[in-house]
Order: structure tokens, then C-alpha cells, then sequence
């Protein structure tokens, strides 16, 4: 497999800020409790409430658009202080994000639109540069082919519905095409599943993609872990347990587990620094709270492989990074 990256770097400075707005009311609506990066988020955003003194729940959209509509009507019909829009574009819910803006509710958004930063409809959006996330990942299988003298057969899995999900995709596919540094590298496809029906369609999907690719199909690409939750049992049974899957998100525990582990053919994810994102979204609310503008502050991607979880040890991949108490120290809290 090709070496270890740690593209997060050193903590960056993160920006002053104003002091602890207290006694806040405010609510995360979850995309869907199975997607582990929106839950590896959330728990840094709880922990980092609990330091604030703010007043949280958590809502399950359970991956389905009306569900989603209908949590976004009830929540704002509570009023609370502020909203965050947990892996769901927010510019798909048009009515339910106004409703929220006449009620001078705040909304902050985890890969909840194209790009991040400040949005028509989000205070912000937390998020890692998803171009960046999708080089990485396809990088890292050219240059594992390289090593490995193998040829590069490529089938990308994606979700449609989010914008994300499509830029990931869509880079992924120009880097591998590019070739970048070797030769005959090829897309054999592009794979359509939502996140929610992947634990019931990846079993099917496999021996289709084996029996119309057959030996030209020798990695994976997903943008999100969940795709190889489900994905290791039908190789296998399939004799195809040569295939290494690499993932372009988000960092989810059973990824890390099972990278770790050695226990499946997933050699890598990209991950985001979930927890400290969790912690700027609380930052980003609290910001807005005292009348602040937004931090201007841009996460790094993090490529995850079996040495640098072994080298991270039981600390974790953002162990000693120091965002914990320098957050801490901004907003007035120890």
C-alpha cells in the first residue's frame, strides 16, 4: 500500500474571538444517524455546547427528504437560538430556511452546501475543500498502483442528491482520467446509491460490477465510508478480495476500525477533522450570537491509512492538536 499522509498538518491559528454567549437554545438535525461523519461531528459539537452552557438535541432525518422537511418545520416552529444543518444541502429546503431567517433563528451548516464558508442561506458552512478531499483519495490509489505495478479500474460511488457528494465525484473521476505520474488509468463507472439504501443494494451491486468488469475493476472509490460498510462480504464471495476501496469521507469509527484493523480491503479514507469541526460550528453560532462575523476558518483533510493509526495510537487521529483549548480559551471557558 502507498505511505501514510497526514494533510492536516499542524493546527493553524484559529482567529479571536468574542467571549461565551450564554444560556442558548439550539438544535442539529442530523442528515441521518448512519452517516458517521455527521455523528462524529455532532459529538465535538456536543462536547463543545457543554462548554458554552447551551441547551442542545438532536434530530434524525433518517436520510429521507421529507423527514428532513418535516424536522426543519418542527424545530423552527420551537424557536431556538440556532439551528445546524447537519449533511443535508440547505438550499433544498427553501421554505423551511426562510421560515427560520423571518424567525431570526441562526443556521450554520456541516456539508451542508458546495462549498464552505458563508453561504446565501448559512451563516457558515464547516467543511474541508471537497476538491481536496477527492485528489487525495484518487492520489492515493494512483500512486498505490504505482507501487504495486497494477493497473487502475475504477468504480466511484456517490450519492446524487447531495452537492458535495457530486464535487468529490466529479474530481475524483477528472484526477484518475488525468493519470497524473502513470499510465492507462480508467473510470469503469459511476455508482448511483443513496447513503440510506446502501446496506440493502451494495450486496446486489457487487456481483453486477464483477460479472461486467471482471478483472479491470481493481479499486474503489466512495464518497463516504458507509459504501464500504457493506461492500467487504460481497467481494469476497465474488473471489474479487483483490479490490482496494478508498474512500473520499468523512473518517467514521467503523472506517478507522476496520483500516486499523486490517480487517477489510479499505486502505484508506480521507477524513475530516470531525471533532474540531464540531467545535468551530459552536464557534461560528457563538460568533453570530455576539454580532461577530464569521472566522474565516478553513479545516484540512486528514488521509487516514492502516501506519498512521498505528503511529496516532489510542489518542486518535486528532490527538494534540490543541483546538480543545484554544477554543476553550476564546470563549472564556476552561
Amino acid at each position: 500500500m502507498a505511505g501514510p499522509c497526514f494533510a492536516q498538518g499542524v493546527l493553524q491559528q484559529l482567529p479571536p474571538g468574542p467571549i461565551g454567549q450564554p444560556a442558548k437554545t439550539v438544535v442539529f438535525i442530523a442528515s441521518d444517524y448512519r452517516n458517521g461523519g455527521v455523528m462524529g461531528v455532532y459529538r465535538g459539537f456536543e462536547e463543545a455546547a457543554q462548554k458554552l452552557g447551551w441547551q442542545i438535541r438532536v434530530e434524525d432525518g433518517g436520510g429521507m427528504r421529507a423527514t428532513l422537511a418535516a424536522r426543519l418545520k418542527q424545530v423552527v416552529a420551537t424557536r431556538p437560538h440556532g439551528i445546524v444543518i447537519g449533511g443535508f444541502d440547505s438550499a433544498d429546503f427553501v421554505e423551511e430556511i426562510a421560515a427560520a431567517k423571518r424567525n431570526r433563528i441562526v443556521l450554520v451548516g456541516w456539508h451542508a452546501a458546495k462549498n464552505s464558508g458563508p453561504t446565501t442561506d448559512l451563516f457558515v458552512n464547516v467543511s474541508t475543500i471537497p476538491v481536496d478531499v477527492a485528489h487525495i483519495a484518487a492520489d492515493y490509489v494512483i500512486r498505490d498502483a504505482m507501487a504495486s505495478q497494477k493497473q487502475v479500474g475504477v468504480v466511484i460511488f456517490n450519492d446524487e442528491q447531495f452537492a458535495v457528494a457530486n464535487a468529490k465525484t466529479e474530481a475524483m473521476k477528472k484526477a484518475i482520467e488525468a493519470c497524473r505520474g502513470y499510465t492507462g488509468c480508467k473510470v469503469l463507472a459511476v455508482e448511483n446509491v443513496s447513503i440510506s439504501d446502501v446496506a440493502a443494494e451494495i450486496p446486489a451491486i457487487v456481483p453486477r460490477l464483477v460479472a461486467t468488469h471482471g478483472a479491470a475493476w481493481t479499486y474503489s472509490l466512495a464518497i463516504n465510508d458507509v459504501y464500504f460498510d457493506e461492500i467487504n462480504y460481497p467481494l469476497v464471495a465474488a473471489g474479487r478480495a483483490d479490490i482496494v476501496n478508498v474512500s473520499a469521507g468523512d473518517g467514521s469509527d467503523k472506517a478507522l476500525g476496520r483500516i486499523r484493523a486490517g480487517v477489510s480491503r479499505q486502505a484508506a479514507t480521507v477524513a475530516e477533522p470531525m471533532k474540531m469541526q464540531g467545535y468551530q460550528l459552536a464557534d461560528e453560532l457563538n460568533r453570530a450570537f455576539a454580532g461577530a462575523p464569521p472566522s474565516n476558518y478553513q479545516s484540512k483533510p486528514i488521509l487516514v491509512t492502516a501506519d498512521l493509526l498505528k503511529s496516532a495510537g489510542r489518542e486518535g487521529i486528532e490527538a494534540d492538536r490543541g483546538f480543545v483549548a484554544e477554543y476553550s480559551a476564546i470563549w472564556g471557558r476552561k
